[in-house]
């Protein structure tokens, strides 16, 4: 049977729907999924479509679709490979799989609503090739990364594998702020830095390496301390806020500068062996006064300096920061928002725990001022 044949015999056993009426479906909770190559969608998509494409599409929509009784769309650029698609869908158990009539020339015909999304370049196709096969990913999802601005406070042992995952990663506009100078005491941890930028601002260090990582990107430096004077200007215009500070000072002024503009906040600590990661939403409810309401008393929270580090430790932390912050950026459900995970290195003694939102908050509770 030649393949002319072999559509025609699929169209009287799995009857294609016309444009409109997947239109309807689409409306009434079907999934509609465009299976055309990257290069097609480039010219235009219906609104609301997946575009998972053909190559991955059974591995994409397991993701997708937890009920196999749930109706799929399949929309191609004429027709015939979304039957041919919803044949083999349907023999992997999915009950009502439909094919659109036509495809996506017939849905512009009929003046339905499409877009066209904004889309990589082969460049970028190459360089994140392995994010990109990721359903959870995808071209849409590195789109985001590449329009996200996230702030990372602190270019130390936080902040330092924080920003270097988010620019290998694509995140395309990453500001760092940072006072200090480039000690070499920090380089057992604090990988932005080499040898050869002891003295240097850290900033600048950290803009070097970054800008070396992924050329593509725009990193903005920025050379000062943090404080509650500053830190509602310099979370300004960002998306997202990767906190690697290390005194508490600055992290209450940042926690608070995030709940003013609606900011979240990406939160991370260490302690000798000890780590701690959590995500505060934005406007707070909880926030990090929520999880710490006043600083330790002095000397109650030695510095690593004083306790000691080892350096691999801030290296999982700030790894899982720039995790979470990705997630963020692309949407995934399953975050650590309103949640802490506490790590011991020294034991492999992870744990995850509940942040419940204090009302009597001074910053993000019912009674604030």
């Amino acid at each position: 049977m030649s393949l002319k044949e072999q559509i025609a015999a699929l169209r009287e056993r799995i009857p294609p729907v016309d444009a409109e009426c997947a239109a309807d479906l689409a409306r009434e909770g079907a999934l509609l999924v465009d299976i055309r190559e990257t290069d097609e969608i480039a010219q235009g998509t219906p609104v609301g479509a997946k575009p998972l494409g053909r190559g991955f599409l059974e591995m994409r929509l397991e993701q997708e679709v937890r009920d196999p009784e749930q109706t799929i769309l399949l929309l191609c650029a004429s027709g015939s490979r979304s039957l041919l698609a919803a044949d083999q869908l349907s023999r992997l158990g999915y009950t009502d799989v439909r094919s659109v009539e036509g495809g996506f020339d017939a849905w512009k015909g009929a003046g339905l609503a499409f877009e066209t999304p904004a889309m990589l370049d082969n460049a970028d196709r190459a360089r994140y090739a392995r994010q990109l096969t990721l359903p959870e990913v995808g071209e849409a999802g590195q789109t985001k990364l590449r329009d996200a601005r996230v702030l990372v406070i602190g270019a130390g042992g936080l902040g330092s594998p924080a920003a270097f995952y988010m620019a290998a990663a694509g995140v395309g506009h990453i500001g760092i702020v940072d006072h200090d100078v480039v000690d070499r005491s920090n380089l057992h941890r604090q990988i932005l830095h080499r040898d050869a930028s002891v003295g240097q601002p850290k900033v600048r260090s950290a803009m070097a390496t970054l800008t070396a990582l992924n050329p593509t990107i725009d990193i903005q430096p920025v050379e000062a301390r943090v404080s509650g004077e500053n830190a509602a200007d310099l979370v300004a215009g960002y998306d997202l806020v990767v906190d690697g500070s290390d005194n508490f000072n600055a992290r209450y002024a940042v926690n608070d500068a995030c709940v003013a503009a609606n900011i979240p906040l990406v939160y991370g600590a260490v302690e000798r062996f000890a780590g701690q990661v959590g995500v505060f939403p934005a406007g707070g409810a909880p926030c990090y006064r929520c999880l710490f309401a006043s600083a330790p008393p002095a000397g109650a929270a030695p510095t690593c300096a004083e306790a000691g580090v080892l350096g691999v430790v801030p290296g999982l932390v700030g790894t899982l920061q720039a995790l979470e912050a990705i997630k963020l950026i692309i949407g995934m459900p399953e975050t650590l928002v309103a949640r802490v995970l506490t790590l011991d290195a020294k034991t492999q003694r992870w744990r995850s725990l509940q942040i419940p939102a204090d009302p009597a908050c001074a910053v993000c509770g019912s009674g604030k001022h």
